[in-house]
This record gives structure tokens, C-alpha cells and sequence, in this order.
């Protein structure tokens, strides 16, 4: 029997530097009820936000993915060069073809490089983790760039009250590569297709484009091709989260071979507040753990939201590199996915 060659991989990995881009634009509670039936009061009540950042002028997914990426590569001891692969963690690239990765790559000198976009809606940047890790691993790359990006804002029906108050824009990188202690753990993630109607778009894109050309012919009896957008369920997801979330967290502790008591910082999916609360209750972290709440100031910007909180953390102070954090992305899916890790150093370029 043949074998076959098996490259060397590398047991022990982490996340060695971290970048991330906040768009220039801020707005407020009071600006999104101006097209809104709502209160700030109230949004910040429900949702925990203040303030969203959404994209304006010259910015695009492209440029805020190439901006956060740009940053964690100079934040990081390496060599650009180094850099095998790169992951773009999205659900708002406006084309399906081509794809993303490719061209984020070329705009940060690593055109060449395996390029690939990796679409899990909200639990995209825990999924595109857990590839990056695994592929240094296995051999396949020795160094890998993940890059969480959206521009959710695009599509968003600024009248919806399930999703104009709660989504912004943004992005977030890291820098994923060898180490002398591992600072990864096995990926935890899972997916509920029976429910995943709850976080949908409204439309799809050929029932869109049958309605646009028939629009053309002024058939009275279509509805106006109105706007592709994004609709969720909120109070279904909430339930879906409360049940299964604290069943993901317990086992990615469990995998990990951590202790809860041994977790130092809780960076789950910047969601909703209330969520997040309820997570690190019923998990039974301690109340001094710090946790991330980056969703106050930016919003839920889905797979870019725990670079961007991470990235908060370190920066404020209210973390620190080498602490062990416990992560969990979730939503569109409804999929979750999350890891024990250590946090990378505090950026020297910060994005605010």
C-alpha cells in the first residue's frame, strides 16, 4: 500500500495579533427613530445599544476588511509573507461571484495566497477560527489571516423594528499561526436548520429578479419590487439562544479542559445585552469576570462583532493578552460556534 505524505503540522496554535476598522459614521438611538416607531429609551432597554457605526462615503466591505486586516498583520511579529491563507468571515459581500477573499488579499500584498470567504452568518468569525486552526494543524498553511466583515447597513429596511435598531457595520482580524502553548481549543459549533427561517431574507434573489422583470412589463397585480433585506424573528431566536447557548458554552469548556473558574474573560457574540446576561448567569461565571459589551457603542455588526469586542477589550484595558477567554458566536443558521483561547496583545495600532 501506498501512503501518503503528510505535511507537518503544528499541535499548539493561537491568535498572535488582532486589527479591526470601526466606519466614521455614528448613530445614535435618536437618529435610527427618525424612520423608526420607537424610543431611544426603549431600544437601549431591550438591546443594550447607544450607538452604531454604519458605513458612509468612500467605505466598503472591501475597504474596512482590507482595513482590519492591514492592522492585524502590523500587529503581529511576522512577516506578511508568511501568510498561507486568508478567511473573509462574511454575510454581506455584495457578490456572489467573485468572491471576496481573493481580492481582500491582493489589496494587502498577499495576492496568491488560498483565499476564501466563509459565510455562518453571526457565528461566522467562531467557524472561521476553528478552520484556521485546523489548517495550520494539519500543515496546509503555516500562518493564517481571519477576517470578520459586514456591512449589514446595505440591506438594511431602516422600518424594521426586528433589525434597524440592532445591526451596524464593521470589521475585525486576527493573525493565527503557531505557538509554544496552545491557545485554541477545539472548536464547539452546531447548527438548527429546523429554525433557521427565524433570521432570513425576505426574498430570494431569483423570486427578485422574476419580480424585477416583470416589473418591467407593469403587470399591475406584482408587488413593487421593494428591497432585498434582511427579517428575523426576535423573540424565537431569544428562545432558541436561551436554550441552546449555555449547552454550547458548558461544552466548550468541556473540550477545552478548562475549568469555569479558570476563565478570565467572556467574549460572546455582541447580540443583544440581554442575551449575554443571561449566558454568563447561567453559566455561572463569576459577576467580577469582565464581558465584552461592545454592542453598546457598535452594534451587532454579526461576524465581525467579537474581533471588534475583543479588540475593545484589549485596548480599553478591560482585558489582557495572554488571558484565558471563553468566545461564542451565534445566529443565521441558526448556527454557534466557540473555543477557549488566549487573547493575543493588545494592538499597537488600535482602531480608535
Amino acid at each position: 500500500m501506498v501512503s501518503i505524505a503528510v505535511n507537518k503540522g503544528r499541535d499548539n496554535v493561537a491568535m498572535l495579533g488582532i486589527g479591526a476598522y470601526r466606519p466614521q459614521r455614528i448613530v445614535s438611538n435618536a437618529e435610527v427613530c427618525e424612520t423608526l416607531d420607537s424610543t431611544p429609551e426603549w431600544i437601549f432597554e431591550r438591546t443594550g445599544i447607544h450607538n452604531r457605526r454604519w458605513i458612509s462615503g468612500d467605505e466598503t466591505i472591501r475597504s474596512i476588511a482590507a482595513a482590519a486586516g492591514e492592522r492585524a498583520l502590523k500587529n503581529t511579529p511576522i512577516e506578511r509573507t508568511k501568510i498561507g491563507a486568508v478567511i473573509l468571515c462574511t454575510s454581506s459581500w455584495l457578490k456572489l461571484t467573485p468572491h471576496g477573499a481573493p481580492s481582500v488579499a491582493s489589496d494587502l500584498g498577499l495576492n496568491g495566497v488560498a483565499a476564501f470567504d466563509l459565510t455562518s452568518g453571526c457565528g461566522g468569525f467562531g467557524y472561521g477560527l476553528g478552520v484556521a486552526a485546523d489548517l495550520i494543524r494539519a500543515g496546509s498553511a503555516d500562518y493564517v489571516l481571519v477576517i470578520g466583515a459586514e456591512t449589514m447597513t446595505v440591506g438594511l429596511d431602516k422600518s424594521d423594528r426586528g433589525t434597524a435598531m440592532i445591526f451596524g457595520d464593521g470589521a475585525g482580524a486576527v493573525v493565527v499561526g503557531p505557538a509554544e502553548e496552545n491557545g485554541i481549543s477545539p472548536t464547539v459549533w452546531g447548527s438548527d436548520g429546523e429554525n433557521a427561517e427565524a433570521i432570513a431574507q425576505n426574498i430570494d434573489f431569483l423570486a427578485f429578479q422574476d419580480r424585477a422583470q416583470k416589473m418591467q412589463g407593469t403587470d399591475p397585480e406584482v408587488e413593487p419590487v421593494g428591497q432585498m433585506s434582511l427579517r428575523m424573528e426576535g423573540p424565537k431566536v431569544f428562545r432558541w439562544a436561551a436554550v441552546t447557548l449555555p449547552r454550547a458554552l458548558s461544552a466548550a469548556l468541556e473540550n477545552s479542559g478548562v475549568a469555569k473558574e479558570d476563565i478570565e474573560v467572556f467574549i460572546p457574540h455582541q447580540a443583544n445585552a440581554r442575551i449575554n446576561e443571561l449566558m454568563k448567569k447561567n453559566l455561572g461565571l463569576a459577576d467580577g469576570i469582565p464581558m465584552a459589551n461592545d454592542i453598546e457603542n457598535t452594534g451587532n455588526t454579526s461576524a465581525a462583532s467579537i474581533p471588534l469586542a475583543m479588540e475593545e477589550m484589549l485596548v480599553t484595558g478591560k482585558a489582557k493578552g495572554g488571558q484565558l477567554a471563553l468566545l461564542l458566536g451565534f445566529g443565521a443558521g441558526l448556527s454557534y460556534a466557540g473555543q477557549v483561547v488566549t487573547l493575543p496583545p493588545a494592538p499597537k495600532e488600535p482602531s480608535f
